[in-house]
């Protein structure tokens, strides 16, 4: 048989059995398709062929080691010849996937001989072309002994002339034989699509739980009589590990700890007339005591923040430090490394705007003058906080930085450490945000903080969910030590419960800035953030007061957050972000909405496969209660139209028998959330 004549560039040879439009790529196949270990994802392709034999199509994921693993896709539209099939993957790595079209001979004889035997035309032909063919298939090479025994029993029967033609048909196209072929197909004329990259990572790098404080304000303590404050220290800090563990968090999120600048240093509240005690903000990084591998003396050594980092793994807690590529005027690097930094007509180093903000305690970085020297610098900068046991960094405005910078590190990063998680802090065009996302960052803020209404939140996390799920995992923060909306400083207590309980739900990562538990909401007149904040000047919140027998027991969220971060724990369907699905409710401040997954079995937990059904009605409108009808969507939730099930309230314990349409009641003077786990009867 001589070779078949293929075209040449600039195309692309098309392939026997046609493979075209595969999804979901990033930037058609040039970066990774993400995913986490386990993560069910779908993969679709449009395959088709010629005239009007059958085709069929698999999913191919090469894991790091070359072994291929099959799923049969499924024809899910076959007007349009669009195929479709749910795949896993089971390890992290660096992973490929393709498409494969066949020609299906099996599907054409079913086809052909179904029609024409009961028309009684050409019956023994096809019979015995159909014995053929089963004769064929039990020596493929990928037939189990077992399959093979049941395609021979076939043979048999089609050849039993002592059976009408009817009846040994049935015995191919119904029953082992059947499913036989269908499970392990036999493939003529395999056709593959490009091999797209597919990165594999590990579960934190999709969800999670983290929390964010300031080490200094952990442990400080005010002297009355002199006026004057001393720094909490790296100990002082790891003391406060306990309860935020005790909280359920995942990640415990560390401003930057490093010396801190006294040109230009900011005073409380952003003023620029600081007194020497007041502290600067430590996004001022660098001084003559060190920049970005360095410790603020106040706040100890090396040795105090491995300490820290010890005790935070034996609570079950990852490090997360702030990674902020700018520079105190007084950083070693503004006089060793000059061009590392912008300067202006009048010979001065431009400090950082965002008008009409102003930072003047505060060189951004430029890295078009010397950009190998400026790369190898942070990249060795970076391996000196690894080498101290963090495995989570989150950027600071990152959308700042040349975005090839960021590619070029974390991949950098993720030859040898291929389990650090990178979040960007990027709050700016989706363009930018989901650039970055794209060239490498595991996780993004988000504006969830600003998104409110109904409309807003649905439409948002619908987006998310599905046109940029592939490449872009969303972390929802009701509000973080920069932003503290007008929605939080006036909602009272029912706006602090509903902002956490909906950002650990919609979506897989979320985070809470210290004081969250305290409903700190008082504004900086004229800013949306708050009044007095940490990144100008010490906060002792007295912990201790809330605590039981305190004098302000009772008055802390600490236990709605544990609550909510124990059910997201123990329901694996609040761990993937693509699984959302959004019921109509009459009242257009109310928003429901579940999440459902099939957890497989798990042997050495001695739990079976089973079905996780979480249930999330919110109130949106944290000043009144209102009571509505829930329409649920009864096929999204696995159950027939005309089903019920138990419903359990799993922030009040309360018990409630539910069918398709429900009311709710729901406010400050009840609870502003319902989280249901659907129980079937």
């Amino acid at each position: 048989m001589t070779a078949t004549p293929l075209s040449t560039p600039p195309q692309s040879p098309i392939g026997r059995i046609p493979v075209v439009d595969v999804e979901p790529l990033v930037d058609g196949g040039a970066r990774p398709t993400k995913c986490v270990v386990g993560e069910e994802f779908v993969v679709t392709a449009t395959v088709l062929r010629e005239g009007h034999d059958a085709v069929g199509a698999s999913v191919v994921l090469t894991d790091p080691e070359g072994r291929d693993h099959v799923a049969t896709m499924v024809c899910t539209n076959p007007g349009l010849n669009t195929w479709e099939a749910t795949v896993v993957a089971n390890r992290p790595g660096m992973w490929t996937f393709r498409v494969e079209g066949w020609s299906d001979p099996y599907g054409t004889w079913e086809h052909d001989a179904t029609i024409k035997v009961r028309a009684d035309v050409d019956t023994d032909l096809m019979l015995t072309e159909g014995a053929l063919f089963l004769e064929r298939a039990a020596q493929t090479p990928d037939r189990s002994p077992q399959g093979a025994a049941v395609l021979r029993e076939g043979v048999a029967a089609l050849r039993d002339e002592t059976r009408p033609p009817q009846v040994r048909m049935s015995a191919i196209t119904h029953g082992p034989v059947h499913d036989e072929l269908i499970g392990t197909p036999v493939r003529d004329l395999v056709s593959a699509s490009t091999a797209y990259p597919l990165l594999v990572e590990r579960q934190l790098a999709l969800c999670g739980a983290w929390y964010e404080f300031f080490p200094r304000s952990e442990g400080a303590v005010y002297d009355e009589e002199t006026h004057t404050w001393r720094s909490g220290t790296l100990r002082t800090a790891a003391q406060r590990l306990t309860a935020v563990a005790g909280m359920g968090f995942d990640v415990i999120y560390l401003t930057p700890i490093h010396p801190i600048g006294q040109a230009a240093k900011k005073g409380p509240n952003n003023t620029l007339d600081a007194s020497p005690e007041d502290p600067g903000s430590p996004y001022a990084i660098g001084s003559a005591d060190g920049g970005h591998d360095a410790i603020h003396p106040d706040l100890g050594t090396f040795e105090d923040f491995d300490h820290f980092v010890e005790t935070a793994r034996g609570l079950g807690l990852e490090v997360a430090m702030d990674i902020a590529l700018q520079c105190s005027p007084d950083h070693p690097w503004v006089t060793e490394h000059p061009e590392w930094f912008t300067t202006r007509a009048d010979g001065t180093i431009a400090f950082a705007e965002n008008p009409p903000k102003k930072y003047q305690d505060i060189y951004p970085m430029n890295f078009d003058n010397d950009p190998a020297g400026a790369y190898a610098e942070v990249r060795r900068v970076v391996q000196v906080w690894i080498d101290h046991g963090v495995t989570v960094f989150r950027v600071d405005n990152p959308h700042t930085k040349p975005v090839e910078f960021w590619q070029w590190l974390i991949q950098d990063v993720a030859r040898e450490h291929p389990e650090i998680i990178w979040l960007s802090e990027a709050f700016t065009k989706p363009a930018m945000m989901r650039t970055l996302a794209k060239v490498g960052f595991q996780q993004s803020y988000t504006y969830y903080a600003w998104r409110n209404t109904k409309p807003e939140l649905q439409e948002y996390v619908e987006e998310l969910a599905t046109e940029t799920a592939h490449y872009m995992r969303p972390s929802f923060w009701p509000t973080t030590h920069d932003i503290l909306t007008p929605y939080m400083q006036f909602g009272g207590p029912a706006a602090w419960k509903l902002r956490a309980a909906l950002a650990g739900t919609l979506v897989p990562t979320y985070g809470i800035y210290a004081g969250y538990e305290l409903m700190e909401h008082v504004a900086r007149p004229g800013a949306e953030e708050q009044i007095d904040n940490e990144k100008y000047q010490y906060k002792n919140r007295h912990w201790e007061d809330f605590e039981p027998g305190g004098s302000r027991e009772g008055q802390s969220l600490a236990w709605y957050l544990r609550r909510l971060n124990e059910i997201r724990r123990a329901h694996p369907a609040l761990h993937w972000l693509r699984n959302v699905t959004f019921h109509h409710v009459d009242d257009e401040n109310i928003l429901a909405f579940s999440k459902r997954r099939v957890v497989p079995a798990d042997e050495r937990a001695g739990t079976p496969e089973h079905e996780d059904v979480v249930i999330v009605i919110a109130n949106l409108d944290p000043h009144s209660t209102r009571w509505s009808r829930v329409v649920l969507d009864m096929p999204a939730l696995g159950l027939h139209p005309d089903e019920g099930f138990r419903a359990h309230d799993l922030i009040t314990d309360q018990w409630w028998d539910f069918l398709r349409e429900n009311m709710v009641h729901l406010g400050p003077d009840h609870e502003p959330v319902h989280i249901i786990e659907m129980k079937r009867y």
